[in-house]
């Protein structure tokens, strides 16, 4: 069977995703498993923060036009490892359940904005969350109130809207109303000539095969039904214009 054909009927006998008839098949050999899941780092650069060559340098340069325009961009975080992310989910993990949750809600709660490791878009270099560092950076940067009307962020927020998608940047989870899964983060910007295309790897993977085997803190709970979820609404139900 030709390598064409085998990714197509593994994917399809998954029953999670239907390969775009326009995908670029050598993605496949560019994007392996490891490296959207995690678990192997691409070539990165940055010295505060970290992404890949192309996202990068474009970065650099919406950096300098915030700058131009009174805005000093600060990256709370960009790539994160798989035990980086684990770590993340682990902290929340113990936190929920220490306050009494059941592994249900407490799952529920932690994907409202933190993904399963593995799922999370920071594994590939293209995507980081930013705020604007002129007016200081509070205790909790990462809080939509500081982006709403008479937040702190709100003006740069704007400039955000304005420009950065010129730079290649779009925001990930919007503030749709009939968008599901992730909460609203108007902090949280991905790179889309290289992330579109990674999606489209990303989709073929077995993720249900992937997250109930994972051993992770809390797997044993991932349920069938938990994880068909999850990937339509957290993964998939993102920025339309990050998939067209």
């Amino acid at each position: 069977m030709h390598r064409r054909e085998f990714i197509k009927k593994s994917a399809q006998l998954s029953g999670l995703i239907i390969i775009s008839p326009k995908i670029d098949f050598k993605l496949f050999d560019v994007y392996s498993e490891d490296e959207l899941t995690g678990k192997r780092s691409p070539e990165l650069y940055g010295k505060n923060f970290k992404l890949r060559e192309e996202a990068y340098l474009q970065f650099n340069l919406m950096e300098k036009a915030a700058k131009e325009s009174g805005y000093n961009i600060h990256v709370v975080s960009s790539y994160r490892s798989y035990s980086h992310q684990n770590a993340i989910w682990e902290r929340k993990y113990k936190n929920y359940r220490s306050q009494g949750l059941s592994h249900e809600k407490t799952i529920e709660k932690i994907i409202r904005y933190s993904t399963i490791p593995g799922t999370s878009r920071h594994h590939w270099g293209t995507d980081l969350d930013i705020v604007d560092a002129t007016k200081g950076i509070p205790h909790n940067p990462l809080a939509e109130t500081h982006f709403n009307e008479g937040g702190r962020y709100r003006d740069f927020k704007l400039w955000l809207d304005e420009h950065s998608e010129k730079f290649g940047f779009y925001v990930v989870y919007t503030n749709a109303p009939d968008r599901k899964g992730f909460s609203y983060e108007p902090w949280h910007l991905s790179y889309k000539p290289l992330s579109k295309k990674m999606l489209e790897v990303y989709k073929t993977f077995d993720l249900k095969k992937i997250l109930q085997s994972s051993k992770l803190m809390g797997s044993a709970h991932f349920s069938n039904e938990l994880v068909e979820k999850y990937i339509k609404e957290n993964i998939l139900d993102i920025n339309p214009d990050l998939l067209a």
